[in-house]
């Protein structure tokens, strides 16, 4: 069978294409590791979220605005296909609604493989909690916060949860203003509400190589808060400061937690 030239062409064109893109697939150090990249998107529901501005109604009727959000994210982790763990243990953030950049957290040297959960902990554990001072530096430095403050010393430990902002109509002094504030990592002299939780999210097999850094797009719903499991009314609770009264609230943000998609 005589093939024309053109025929001919196109066929080895077709052969450098598929052989390209094998050595391209084939061309990763499967030793090698990656950055994988976490980005919280904070949300009313599928609303973007602007601070004063953006206004959502809860399932008591309650229409609101942030003017703060501000969580703890630790003790990341990531779990690949084959059951193994890849740990950022004494790694600690701070995602804040006002500073975009806060919203990206960075996983380095993530080795090669396909990952199926990513798993961490809104808050910061106990160990870190009543460790001495000096050694507790960065996100979370006590002194660094300022007018914004994420630590309770009369309790010794962190707010691993802040949400404040306003609701017309929930104080009859006028003031309108609300404050959920949430911590408690079961206590160091005295036992106290332990208000750690962990996500888990699904990752539909991600994978990481030389040349594939995937960005893990997580959306935070906030209207969870006072929507979850427990319905939380600002008009019977404007002011939410004592780790007991915080259970209901951090078992409703627990379920806020989704994984979006991936770049």
């Amino acid at each position: 069978m005589k093939i024309s030239n053109k025929l001919y062409i196109g066929l080895l064109g077709l052969s450098i294409f598929a052989t390209s893109c094998d050595d391209d697939a084939m061309g990763d150090d499967p030793n090698a590791t990656n950055t994988v990249q976490i980005e919280f998107d904070n949300r009313f529901g599928a609303t973007d979220i602007e601070l004063g501005t953006t206004k959502a109604t809860n399932a008591s009727g309650e229409e609101y605005t942030l003017s703060t959000l501000n969580y703890f994210i630790s003790n990341v982790s990531l779990m690949s296909d084959m059951g193994e763990m890849v740990s950022f243990p004494d790694q600690y953030f701070l995602v804040k609604e006002s500073d975009a950049g806060s919203q990206f957290i960075d996983l380095p040297e993530v080795p090669s493989g396909t990952y199926s959960h990513l798993t961490f902990t809104v808050g910061v554990d106990s160990l870190k909690s009543i460790s001495d001072v000096a050694a507790r530096t960065g996100v979370l430095d006590v002194a660094s916060y300022g007018d914004d403050n994420m630590y309770w010393s009369w309790n010794m430990g962190y707010i691993f949860f802040k949400m404040e902002g306003t609701a017309p109509g929930i104080d009859n002094r006028g003031t309108e203003n609300f404050a959920i504030h949430i911590g408690g990592f079961g206590g160091k002299d005295a036992v106290t509400p332990n208000n750690l939780k962990q996500i888990d999210l699904h990752l539909h097999d991600v994978s990481v190589s030389e040349s594939s850094s995937p960005q893990l797009h997580v959306i935070f719903d906030v209207t969870k808060v006072m929507d979850g499991a427990n319905t939380i009314s600002l008009m019977e609770t404007p002011a939410i400061h004592n780790p007991m009264v915080g259970t209901s609230v951090s078992a409703n943000y627990v379920s806020g937690f989704a994984l979006d998609h991936v770049h």
